[in-house]
């Protein structure tokens, strides 16, 4: 009586050698670390390496080590003075066609990494970052949404054949200027018909007929909640410049969005990631004017002068066929027929119309894809920090028009397959909808993060040597094996935390400890169950088998009930709250097994198959 079979000791030896391995990595910490990866994503030159060792030679700044991996170098140090300096050397050195970043790396063995084996995430109480509040400039989208609306209604009336002189937007609405009160009438029965979100008033100006447009009510709500939308969709993938490990963003009201950022100490450069915008513009080239008249001043009227990445000019027409607002998918892949990176674009219904009507009559003739980003900058001067904002406009593709084509076409000219993806991902979630600007930020310093590790390692060890002595005392023998289960349950909810790259807080850490406390419940209930079979007179083989066996159902009524409450936690909470929920779920299923399953085989191979005429409990 009172044994299990091979395959359950097994089982459970599984279990702890598994849990063992992957909660080892937290116990090695981090080393500041410099991260250099390519502007453009993609692969760093060999020559690199060399330039960094150089200069940290010559500026007497030792490395830890150097790893080159896809795509990036990581330079490993051993304090953060070290780190800094690097920073500034290494930026100073490779200038601004690469990303310097400031990084926290898992100081992990090869071995472990070699399993799978990574730390838990840190939260930012914890490992130290920026905070960051960000109010997004609804003015602005709206205003953005009235300059598409214009280019969309000169189509309109052209179309309609309706004379009008000109079309001007401004911050609030758009005004239409008519030859005659018969042209307004009829353009705005015609922009009726099309438009019907759109608010339409006349308004007389001397000899001038003007049509007044703005849009209702429900338009201007709609555009906001989607300028917010798209602007978090849009940062959550500009942050996976810096390598931050699960970054939280998120809304607050109806026009900011909350950024944080753990283990990031480059405030200059995380402003820089999460300021940067990209979108395309599709522009027919012109073919009628001198390109090398422009480069000496003389752009005609109507065109605009660009170049390409490798310097070389175009002329390209002032009015944009198409915006990148108007992509609705991006997939990044390669040509079929010449092999190099491209990403397929598909357009909503208004691009597809203006694509369809430009290649229409444009056949056999070029057409340019103009990259558009926006960047920050910053510099130190007199020792404070100086940003500055600039717009890089490049072409990256001028193909001549083969056939007519609308919603679905393909963009090239990219450099590198990591670009090609990178844009796609920016094309799907779009450009930023509308500015946005920092309103309040935030620095916690890594001091600050170890002293809360510390306090919370603390309470866990407290709480822990606690329940671990009263257990002993009060239940002798039993009590002992429900601490090793304890402390078994400890491992497996590390374990768990760092194979699922959950991220840990002060919050997750009181989960913890709650856990801690829970977990022995279990124990208690079943060991006061033999207790009490023993009272009645009961064997202690039997005692111990009516002890597991009958508390079962009342240790999975309260488990199943408190985890119930912490998926409702999870589901419905935000940032602090969800952390919480996640140590307590993952605490309560690990408790289950190691206080059932774990102690009663410690106690089978203890006391299993023996007559016994008493037990130590």
């Amino acid at each position: 009586m009172n044994q299990y079979p091979a395959w359950k000791y097994l089982l459970i030896a599984v279990f702890l050698v598994v849990g063992i391995l992957y909660a080892l990595p937290n116990l090695y910490g981090e080393d500041p670390a410099v991260q250099i990866s390519s502007a453009r994503g993609t692969p760093l030159p060999d020559t690199v390496q060399g330039l960094v060792e150089t200069r940290l030679a010559d500026s007497k700044l030792k490395s830890k080590a150097i790893e080159a991996g896809q795509n990036r170098l990581l330079v490993r140090f051993n304090n953060t003075e070290d780190q800094l300096a690097a920073a500034d050397v290494i930026k100073e050195a490779l200038g601004n066609d690469y990303v310097v970043a400031l990084n926290l790396a898992p100081s992990t063995p090869r071995w472990l990494q070699d399993i799978g084996a990574q730390p838990m995430y840190l939260g930012l109480d914890l490992r130290g970052g920026v905070h960051f509040l960000m109010e997004v400039d609804m003015d602005a989208a709206i205003q953005k949404a009235l300059e598409r609306y214009s280019s969309d209604l000169r189509t309109v009336l052209r179309e309609a054949k309706v004379r009008y002189i000109s079309i001007r937007p401004s911050s609030d609405k758009l005004a239409i200027k008519f030859r005659s009160a018969e042209d307004r009438t009829k353009g705005e029965e015609r922009i009726h018909d099309e438009y019907r979100d759109l608010q339409l008033k006349e308004v007389d100006q001397g000899d001038s007929y003007v049509l007044d447009i703005t849009l209702s009510e429900n338009e201007m709500r709609e555009t906001r909640k989607l300028a917010l939308q798209q602007n978090i969709t849009t940062l959550r993938n500009r942050v996976n410049e810096l390598g931050v490990a699960e970054p939280i963003i998120q809304q607050q009201g109806d026009r900011r969005v909350v950024v944080e950022l753990p283990g990031v100490q480059d405030t200059a450069a995380a402003k820089r990631i999460l300021g940067a915008t990209a979108t395309l513009e599709y522009r027919a080239v012109d073919t009628q004017h001198d390109v090398e008249a422009a480069l000496n001043g003389k752009v005609p009227a109507g065109s605009r002068l660009y170049k390409t990445r490798d310097g070389r000019p175009y002329l390209l027409k002032s009015r944009v066929i198409v915006t990148g607002d108007q992509i609705i998918n991006a997939r990044s892949g390669f040509d079929n027929n010449s092999g190099s990176p491209q990403v397929s674009v598909t357009l909503d219904g208004k691009g597809a119309r203006k694509m369809l009507e430009f290649t229409k009559e444009n056949v056999g003739k070029p057409m340019a894809v103009v990259f558009i980003e926006n960047k920050t900058t910053s510099r130190i001067v007199d020792g404070k920090p100086v940003i500055s904002n600039h717009q890089v406009e490049e072409i990256i593709s001028v193909a001549t028009i083969r056939d007519v084509f609308s919603k679905k076409f393909q963009t090239t000219g990219l450099d590198s397959p990591q670009e090609a993806h990178e844009l796609a991902l920016l094309l799907r979630s779009g450009a930023l909808a509308a500015p946005i600007r920092i309103i309040e930020e935030r620095t916690v310093g890594p001091s600050l993060g170890a002293e809360n590790i510390e306090q919370g390692f603390e309470s866990v060890v407290i709480g822990f040597c606690l329940v671990l002595v009263f257990m002993g005392l009060y239940y002798k023998v039993f009590g002992l094996v429900a601490d090793l289960a304890l402390a078994f349950n400890l491992v497996l909810i590390v374990a768990l935390l760092s194979m699922l790259q959950a991220t840990l807080t002060m919050p997750g850490i009181a989960g913890i400890v709650l856990t801690v406390g829970m977990a022995v419940d279990a124990n208690v209930l079943i060991f006061e169950r033999i207790r009490e079979e023993l009272r009645n007179g009961n064997t202690p083989q039997a005692s111990i088998h009516a002890g597991y066996s009958k508390a079962f159902s009342t240790i999975a009524d309260a488990n199943v009930t408190t985890l119930i409450a912490g998926i409702v936690l999870f589901s419905f909470g935000t940032g602090p709250i969800k952390g919480f929920a996640v140590t307590l779920s993952l605490g309560i299923i690990t408790s289950m097994f190691t206080a059932i399953m774990g102690t009663r085989a410690v106690i089978n191979l203890a006391y299993g198959g023996r007559r016994l005429q008493r037990l130590p409990i």
